[in-house]
């Protein structure tokens, strides 16, 4: 039988117009009567119940301590928070964040004003928005502010409730900001100023921060801590510097959509953990104030390479007599990448200043160390041809590198060449 033959057969062909009908009614009427007995089963059996349970509303108050508040811009929520004296905040006490430096606070900021003003003149300012990208679309629905009372700690925080709830808290923060006289953010030169100053304008208000002096620590933590950290994000500085480790914190990419959920759906439990993030960011802020402005001002119980860095920030901000000291106090580091460190910049200061004696005496140590370390053979050997003109002490150094030294550069290597030769015309050999 052919392949054609056994297709007729089986839909029903081969066996003539007739019989073919009469073979499909049979079967669509025991589909049917298939069916029919299925859905009869079906209507015997018990419906399932399902219970719907609404989703608990929990309303600000009762996830936030805080009261609302009316000005002449409108209504918004306010929340105050007192860290006593004695609360401790990763390996510190909120007392003992109430005593930095204040020179050397002014010296972080690049501000010499700041240098006469109490902590206390001090206002701690972070944010957080609807969107982390800044643009006149972004809304900053809390500010959260901080101040020293005394040896106490004060979290105040702007909340609004909704977007027409931003004149209001925008017009509370400058009642607040009047009462201090220099700015502390991190990273607020870069993100929450800028996007304040719009909110400002947009709303059409004076904008009280424009102008006060700014500590803006993202920066000073990078030139002092940078070198040992993988990043120097607040989190990381909290973590490995301050001591503070955050337990369940929300992710700061997290928290504009917890907002969003707020105005969808009136539940505040999204919200408390957001406060709670923006608060430790506030406290966070004195306590790096406290622990850069130790650094930079006295060193002590520092790990050496953060006060190597101090001492290069002295030095670039035109404050030699404090860099020296530090400089002094590392040449003989128990670490030698610090000890060199700090002899390479201390020799050359005394170099700049010529006080030659002193810097040479820098180089033969660090020589006698390691015989071959470029730096000091370069400084001695120029110091001996040009100062001393002891040619034939400079030749020995020069020569034992180019012998010696399998470390140089090519670079390297032709410039101790060249004064090869000149120290050799100059001697006579």
């Amino acid at each position: 039988m052919s392949v054609k033959d056994r297709l007729k057969r089986m839909t029903g062909e081969a066996a003539g117009p007739g019989k073919a009908d009469a073979s499909r009614s049979e079967v669509i009427g025991e589909l049917r009567r298939k069916i029919d007995a299925i859905m009869s089963r079906r209507e015997s059996y018990p419906r399932a119940t399902v219970t719907f349970r609404p989703r608990e509303i929990r309303p600000l108050p009762e996830v936030v301590t805080g009261e609302e508040v009316e000005n002449a811009r409108g209504k918004c929520f306010f929340s105050r928070t007192l860290f006593g004296a004695r609360t401790s905040h990763g390996s510190s006490e909120i007392a003992c964040l109430a005593r930095p430096d204040m020179n050397a606070a002014a010296l972080l900021a690049g501000q010499p004003g700041i240098g006469g003003m109490a902590i206390s003149d001090a206002l701690f300012l972070d944010t957080e928005t609807t969107g982390l990208s800044g643009g006149t679309g972004t809304l900053a629905f809390l500010v959260g502010l901080g101040w020293f009372e005394g040896e106490d700690f004060v979290v105040c925080q702007l909340f609004a409730r909704d977007y027409h709830e931003e004149g209001a808290l925008l017009t509370l923060l400058d009642e607040i900001a009047r009462d201090r006289r220099f700015l502390v953010t991190f990273n607020g030169r870069g993100f929450d100023l800028t996007l304040l100053a719009a909110r400002f304008i947009l709303n059409r208000l004076p904008n009280p921060l424009s102008g006060m002096p700014h500590l803006d620590l993202l920066f000073p933590s990078r030139r002092l801590l940078a070198h040992r950290l993988e990043n120097c994000r607040l989190g990381t500085l909290e973590s490995q510097v301050l001591g503070l480790r955050r337990e369940g914190d929300v992710p700061g990419f997290e928290i504009p959509g917890r907002y969003f959920d707020w105005l969808r759906t009136g539940d505040a439990s999204p919200l408390e953990e957001v406060f709670h993030h923006n608060r430790l960011d506030v406290v966070s802020m004195a306590a790096l104030v406290m622990h850069l402005s130790h650094l930079v001002g006295a060193g002590e119980g520092h790990p050496h390479a953060d006060v190597l860095a101090a001492s290069r920030l002295h030095l670039h901000q035109g404050c030699p007599g404090v860099a020296i000291a530090l400089l002094e106090g590392l040449v003989d580091s128990p670490d030698p990448a610090v000890t060199r460190e700090a002899r390479i910049a201390l020799s050359l200061f005394r170099k700049r200043r010529g006080l030659w004696t002193g810097a040479a005496a820098l180089w033969e140590a660090m020589l006698s160390e390691d015989p071959l370390d470029l730096f000091a053979a370069e400084e001695l050997a120029k110091w001996l041809e040009h100062r001393q003109r002891d040619c034939p002490r400079a030749l020995v150094i020069v020569e034992r590198v180019l012998r010696e030294g399998g470390c140089a550069s090519l670079e390297e290597r032709e410039a101790f060449a060249r004064r090869l030769a000149r120290l050799k015309r100059k001697s006579g050999v």
